[in-house]
């Protein structure tokens, strides 16, 4: 009895951590407002290959993940890339958000999920970074958890492969 209330709950908890976007799937449409207070929506980017990646401010291995997608874009972005950077800072970190990225010299498009409310869809179990890759045609091809040097090159072969298709 006690095996079972066990593995009922590891297969519970396994439900809840698995994200609800997976490859295949529609891509599920959101606005989110970018750093100058535009209303930004995923739909508006149908035909071009789209790059969603979750990270906050205080999340180091987003950080290490961030200069690779900038390159990544700007390789790409004449192609049709669209990397949709979504910054998950609440309102007691957001204030650090414009100042980094322009630090930085980031040329993406910033998002800000302050409420938690389209990471919440794509990865409930609020993992950094995440990245969600989407086709021309709006489905999801992929979706990361995690961030490991080398992570690029696969990224930037996929999204190779979907622009050419």
């Amino acid at each position: 009895m006690i095996k079972n209330a066990l593995l009922g709950a590891v297969a519970g908890l396994m439900l809840m951590a698995s994200p609800l976007a997976m490859a295949g799937d529609k891509a599920t449409d959101f606005t989110l407002r970018n750093l100058s207070g535009e209303a930004v929506t995923l739909s508006d980017h149908t035909g071009k290959v789209v790059i969603l990646s979750f990270w906050a401010t205080w999340c180091g291995p987003c950080k290490e993940e961030m200069p690779h997608l900038q390159k990544l874009y700007t390789e790409k972005k004449e192609e049709g890339l669209v990397l949709l950077s979504i910054s998950t800072d609440d309102a007691r970190s957001a204030s650090k958000v414009k100042p980094y990225i322009k630090s930085k010299g980031y040329d993406f498009t910033v998002l800000l999920d302050r409420e938690s409310t389209v990471i919440s869809t794509y990865n409930p179990a609020k993992t950094m970074p995440y990245t969600v890759v989407i086709d021309k045609n709006g489905h999801v091809a992929q979706v990361t958890s995690g961030y490991n040097p080398g992570d690029e090159e696969a990224l930037g072969a996929l999204v190779t492969k979907l622009l050419e298709g």
